[in-house]
């Protein structure tokens, strides 16, 4: 089972109150309806950091690595 921590947060008042309202309206915990949205908001940040690497890629400025010398460091050769 995975651990749960205390958190402590502000948030503006319009959004306070919208998760207030679903929460009562789905009948879910709050810290879960917090959660499942941060979860997503994640899944959507990695497809941002994904493109801006690519976009890196693509204007070379970033460098890549043979698989080889990624086997070679792991010592999978």
């Amino acid at each position: 089972m995975s651990k749960h921590y205390r958190m402590n947060i502000t948030l503006p008042r319009a959004v306070s109150e919208e998760l207030e309202s679903i929460s009562k309206e789905l009948g879910s915990k709050k810290s879960h309806i917090i959660t499942q949205a941060l979860e997503l908001y994640f899944d959507e940040l990695d497809l941002e950091i994904a493109e801006r690497r690519l976009k890196e890629f693509e204007n070379g400025e970033t460098d890549t690595i043979s698989a080889d010398e990624v086997w070679k460091d792991l010592g999978i050769d």
